[in-house]
C-alpha cells in the first residue's frame, strides 16, 4: 500500500516548486515535508522528486502524482455521502484537460463556460500540440485532452469531435511579393512561413494534401494562435490560421488566401478517463456541444 501522507508530501513539492512552500501549503515543517518524501524514495527504492529550483517530477513521481489526483477526485464523490464529511479546508481539486492552442483560442472556450456553468469543478488546462495532447493522457497527466490521435488509449473511451478548419494566409503585400507567379514550389520555398513549433506541420500537410508537394521555407517558429495571426496580418511570412479567426480579416481585406477555397481540416477526438467522477461526463457534454457550434 503507497502511504499517501507521504505522496501528498510529494505531489506538494513537485506543485509548488520547493520544499518550504510545499511545507506552507500543508500546514508543517520543512523538515516534515523532506523526512517524508525521502522515505517514499527509500521504500520505493526510486527517485520520486527532482531537486532543483525549482523542483521538478520523475516519471515515477509524476505517475505517482496522477494517481494521488484521481484517488481525491473519486473520494470527492463519496464525501457528501458520509455522516461527518471533513471539514478540512482543501482546496478543491481541478479536472486536468489538455488541449490544443487553437482550439482554445476558438471553440473551446464556449465548453469551459458551459461547463463552469453547471459543475462547482475547476479545470486545470495543459497546452499542447492536438497530435501529442492524447499522450498527457496516456502518461496519466490529465483526465481528458482535445486531440488529433484516434488511436485508443487504455481506460479512456474516444469520441469524435468533428474538424478545425484551417486557410493558408498571407498579408496582400506578402502575397504580392512572393506569389505574384502563383502558388508554386520554388515561390512557397523562399516566401518565409509560420510554425507553431518545431512538431508543427500544418504548413506542410497543406502543401502536400492541396499542391501535391513538399517545401523548405525559412520559418518563424512561433508559440502564440493569436501572434501568429497578428504577425501574418503584419507581412512576416505565410501560415494556416483557424478558419474562425482568419475569416473577419479575408473579409475586410488584411488577409489574402494563398489558393482560395482549399483549406485544410484536421479532425478532432475527445479523450476521457472512464472514472466514475461526476464531472466528467458533464464536462463531456459541454465539449461535444461546443464541438457540434464551432467545428466543422
Amino acid at each position: 500500500m503507497l502511504d499517501y501522507p507521504a505522496l501528498s508530501a510529494v505531489a506538494a513539492v513537485i506543485r509548488e516548486g520547493s520544499f518550504e512552500r510545499a511545507a506552507l501549503a500543508l500546514g508543517i515543517t520543512p523538515s516534515a515535508v523532506s523526512q517524508r518524501v525521502r522515505g517514499l524514495e527509500e521504500r520505493l527504492g526510486a527517485v520520486l522528486v527532482v531537486r532543483g529550483q525549482p523542483c521538478g517530477a520523475s516519471d515515477l513521481g509524476r505517475s505517482l502524482c496522477a494517481h494521488l489526483d484521481r484517488v481525491r477526485l473519486l473520494e470527492g464523490e463519496v464525501a457528501p455521502l458520509l455522516p461527518q464529511p471533513a471539514q478540512d479546508g482543501q482546496r478543491r481539486l481541478p479536472l486536468k484537460v489538455a488541449v490544443n492552442s487553437d482550439s482554445l483560442a476558438t471553440w473551446f472556450p464556449r465548453a469551459v463556460a458551459t461547463f463552469g456553468q453547471t459543475v462547482d469543478t475547476p479545470l486545470d488546462l495543459t497546452l499542447d500540440d492536438e497530435a501529442h495532447t492524447a499522450d498527457r493522457l496516456r502518461s496519466g497527466e490529465v483526465l481528458a485532452a482535445v486531440t488529433a490521435d484516434p488511436r485508443p488509449v487504455q481506460g479512456c473511451r474516444t469520441l469524435r469531435l468533428g474538424a478545425l478548419r484551417y486557410r493558408a494566409c498571407a498579408s496582400p503585400e506578402f502575397a504580392r511579393r512572393y506569389f505574384r507567379g502563383g502558388v508554386t514550389r520554388e515561390a512557397l520555398s523562399s516566401a518565409p512561413c509560420l510554425r507553431f513549433d518545431r512538431r508543427d506541420r500544418l504548413q506542410a500537410r497543406w502543401a502536400e494534401d492541396v499542391l501535391g508537394f513538399e517545401f523548405d521555407a525559412p520559418t518563424f517558429t512561433v508559440a502564440s494562435t493569436h501572434a501568429f495571426l497578428d504577425f501574418a496580418r503584419a507581412g512576416l511570412a505565410w501560415g494556416m490560421q483557424p478558419a474562425a479567426l482568419a475569416e473577419p480579416h479575408l473579409a475586410d481585406g488584411h488577409l489574402v488566401e494563398l489558393v482560395p477555397g482549399k483549406p485544410l481540416d484536421t479532425t478532432l477526438y475527445w479523450t476521457v478517463a472512464r472514472l466514475p467522477v461526476s464531472a466528467l461526463p458533464r464536462l463531456t457534454d459541454a465539449v461535444r456541444q461546443a464541438a457540434a457550434e464551432g467545428l466543422v
